[in-house]
């Protein structure tokens, strides 16, 4: 019914830039370490090396902390450090924890994304969920100061990555999704003053945001939230930020892919026990009427921004961007196809074919940067995220990866739940957008006749 599903290969929110991520080369990170022991030895054991990376960062000078950060970062990209993590795991949690209590913005910036990347390589487990624990409050708080982009961005993103990883209960991703939104959103008292956000953090939060809701259940979440989120992120498709635009419309999608518009439009009809109220029908009518008069606005905004000409001085990467994004929102809207990507991994090909999956893809891209690849071929926990097996994982077998000498973390039963309720989710967002084909582009048309 309508268009064919379209399919493009690496696309263009999956490009290379995304490397060019404030970790530094393997080369640098090295010779960092090797400043930070102060040893002039080229050959050093990887866990000695870590081992005075950690070391420094009990250091008072902070550009020691930083370089040690960057050296730590540099060998959680380079390999996973699942030996190292299980020996010190809680020293080196602490540790980045106090960056974040007391450090530059730089060094918060490397100690948020040395905590993601140590609850990526954990993975699921007693450990992620620790992680979450002790390192909300802080974040938190740090967020509150809004005094930095480059702070405000990294923060979270950790936040994002470790909520996403160990949550093990809906209430604790519900969590980090407020406070997420309470930047865009405070809640003005006499001692707090609404601040203007700059772009750069709106499509953080938004991103954030997005990424963690592709691991909720939608139905779990009251429909005043999905009116309120809704609307919120139609106004940002008439900002004049580009990056502001796309993550909205991605986070409209992600929306629309499981439902939620017309489960809250259901919501609004009915009473708690599920009858519907006959002293209500003016409410009922209004509400209806506003829900339907917003998809309509919003396919107007999505087919408008889909062929945008740009104007001057527009970065025409950022405009293709916009309009290969919008494309397929349009056509998730008109048919319910959502796109079809494919990527190398190595010489394994990684599909997604839901905005769920495809909005996790681009975020932990995003994050893992120059690791990307490298995680993606040897992190079990992306393999279960994704359903990706790669071909020399699967031949070499489980027998011959415990006798290579790599030790593997121990798995709590949060690890099995938390693994098939991602796996559930996702097959879900499969399942929803096999039902929706059509169902918008005539639930559209209705209401614009």
């Amino acid at each position: 019914m309508g268009k064919r599903k379209s399919q493009r290969k690496n696309i263009a929110m999956l490009d290379s830039d995304d490397d060019n991520s404030s970790v530094s080369s393997s080369s640098t990170a090295r010779s960092d370490l090797l400043s930070v022991s102060g040893t002039d030895e080229v050959q050093v054991d990887r866990d000695s090396l870590l081992e005075q990376a950690l070391d420094a960062l009990y250091e008072k000078r902070g550009s020691t902390r930083e370089k040690a950060l960057a050296a730590i970062i540099e060998a959680f990209n380079t390999n996973l450090q699942h030996q190292f993590v299980e020996k010190k795991f809680a020293t080196l949690l602490h540790q980045c924890l106090n960056s974040i209590k007391k450090g530059s913005s730089k060094e918060i910036a490397l100690a948020c994304h040395a905590i993601g990347l140590l609850a990526l390589t954990v993975g699921y487990g007693d450990n992620a969920h620790e992680i979450l624990e002790e390192s909300v409050t802080s974040i938190s708080q740090a967020l509150k100061s809004r005094s930095d982009s480059l702070k405000m961005v990294s923060l979270l993103e950790c936040l994002a990555v470790v909520t996403f990883v160990g949550a093990t209960e809906t209430d604790e991703t519900e969590r980090s999704m407020q406070i997420m939104w309470q930047l865009l959103h405070p809640k003005l008292g006499s001692n707090v003053v609404a601040v203007k956000l700059p772009a750069v953090v709106i499509t953080a939060v938004v991103s954030a945001w997005a990424f963690l809701l592709t691991n909720m259940d939608g139905c779990c979440l009251n429909s005043k939230d999905w009116q309120e989120s809704i609307s919120y992120f139609s106004t940002l498709l008439d900002k004049d930020d580009r990056s502001v635009r796309i993550s909205a419309g991605e986070a409209l999608a992600l929306i629309f892919e499981i439902g939620s518009i017309e489960k809250f439009a259901a919501e609004n009809k009915k009473t708690p026990d599920g009858s519907v109220p006959e002293g209500n029908k003016s409410h009922e009518g209004y509400t209806h009427i506003h829900i339907l008069g917003l998809k309509s606005k919003i396919l107007n905004q999505v087919r408008t921004l889909s062929a945008e000409a740009g104007g001057k001085g527009s970065a025409k990467k950022d405009l293709n961007s916009q309009r290969n994004l919008f494309k397929d929102v349009l056509e998730f809207l008109e048919d319910g196809y959502a796109p079809d990507i494919s990527m190398k991994i190595g010489g394994d090909l990684l599909q997604t074919s839901t905005w769920s999956e495809l909005i996790q893809l681009n975020f932990l891209k995003h994050f893992l940067g120059g690791g990307f690849v490298k995680h993606m071929q040897d992190n079990e926990f992306l393999h279960d995220v994704f359903g990706f097996t790669p071909k020399r994982k699967h031949l070499l077998g489980v027998e011959h990866q415990m006798s290579s000498g790599e030790k593997r973390m121990f798995r709590s039963p949060n690890s099995v739940f938390n693994k098939a309720r991602t796996q559930f989710l996702n097959k879900q967002r499969m399942l929803s957008k096999d039902r929706n084909v059509g169902h918008f582009a005539v639930g559209m048309g209705d209401e614009e006749m």
